[in-house]
């Protein structure tokens, strides 16, 4: 081990890495924290290096990972934090634990996704049955007898409203169009349609007594239900696509009173059906948000490691065999015995490999390095 003092005599050596154990030597070299490698290929692209498409699998996996941690957070679950500093995984486990990763964001993808579709059908069912309720004291038909209709908005007086015989004679036809606008978007949406369809629109709003979230962004918001009677189909035209532009929640709306109450029955047993598989979807997630959470910390912290490597493997040289890596890497003097302890250790690992590290031709010198190339006294800082 080194002083307590800053500065150590340093010694810069060349380690030979036979490419079968050279994940492992790295690995048991990292976890020391002894040398600090120097970039063979500094003219080579990073894009270029041998290495390229290992760092790339684990960007990968970063990704995944990262994506589990950010629904685990968002479901409100705790991310207990496992071996503090759990080493590299081997190789032979990578493609597993790639395997893995990639199964689990899927079905993970998979069953958020449902559980969206369901809140958003859900959130789209209740705004009917809101708009049903409401427009309901809009208008007033008597279903035993011609179709009639009396109109009473709040702002309007009977005299100023259409006579609907006198249309009907015309040949215009009255049609309705109901629906859900934001808030603060009531007042140019009624200009709009005034100047746009030229006084042949009635329309008839109500506030709705309680925020609900909105299926499209889920902000919770104001809305207004509104009814607008119209005459004539290019008219309903104009006033659809004045809709679509303000962004309005457009509803059916029934023909007869018998046709409302057969709506609003099968939107109550719709509303209790997708409450049902919404709460069992949302247990499934949990549970395996759960199941992740317990291997999350260790796989990011093994994730990152594992690239680190990669990422030092790029900067080593292959020999002309391109079976041999060369390194070259500063180190304490006083650290050369742990280095040669750590190369043995990444050499052990892969056994029946042959030489982990040495000279070529030189096969007593097992999991050590070839030579001390230079040696600087009491550097304060590594070039």
């Amino acid at each position: 081990m080194g002083s307590l003092f800053r500065s150590e005599t340093m010694c810069l050596a060349q380690l030979f890495l036979q490419s079968g154990t050279a994940y492992e030597c790295l690995s048991a070299l990292g976890e020391r924290g002894l040398v600090q490698f120097r970039d063979l290929n500094q003219n080579v692209s990073s894009f270029q290096r041998k290495f390229v498409g290992e760092v790339k699998r684990c960007e990968e996996l970063e990704r995944i990972l990262a994506y589990l941690v950010q629904e685990i957070h968002r479901a409100g679950l705790p991310l207990p934090e496992g071996e503090s500093s759990p080493p590299a995984p081997p190789l032979k486990q990578v493609l597993e634990m790639q395997e893995q990763l990639q199964k689990l964001e899927v079905e993970l993808r998979e069953v958020t996704k449902n559980k969206e579709k369901l809140r958003k059908n859900l959130l789209e069912l209740i705004e009917y049955t809101h708009m049903l309720r409401v427009t309901k004291t809009f208008v007033r038909r008597n279903v035993e007898f011609e179709p009639t209709y009396e109109e009473c908005p709040p702002h309007l007086d009977s005299e100023s409203l259409l006579d609907y015989s006198c249309m009907q004679r015309l040949g215009a036809k009255l049609g309705f169009i109901s629906g859900l606008i934001n808030q603060g978007k009531v007042e140019a949406f009624e200009k709009m349609l005034w100047r746009v369809c030229k006084g042949y629109t009635i329309v008839t709003y109500a506030e709705l007594d309680e925020a609900l979230e909105d299926p499209e962004t889920g902000e919770v918001i104001k809305w207004y239900v509104f009814l607008i009677s119209f005459w004539g189909e290019q008219i309903g035209h104009k006033v659809k696509k004045i809709c679509d532009c303000y962004h309005c929640h457009i509803y059916p709306y029934p023909n007869t009173a018998e046709e409302r109450r057969e709506i609003q029955e099968g939107l109550h047993t719709r509303i209790q059906d997708l409450h049902t598989v919404l709460h069992k979807t949302e247990d499934y997630l949990r549970q395996v948000l759960c199941k992740a959470a317990e291997s999350v910390y260790t796989r990011v912290i093994q994730v990152k490691k594992m690239k680190a490597i990669y990422h030092m493997l790029n900067m080593c040289s292959f020999d002309v065999t391109n079976k041999c890596l060369i390194a070259e890497v500063w180190c304490p003097e006083a650290d050369l015995q742990g280095l040669r302890r750590a190369l043995e250790d990444g050499s052990v690992r892969r056994p029946g490999q042959g030489t982990a590290a040495g000279a070529p031709g030189q096969s007593q010198e097992l999991g050590k390095a070839r030579h001390v190339l230079e040696r600087r006294g009491h550097l304060g800082t590594l070039p």
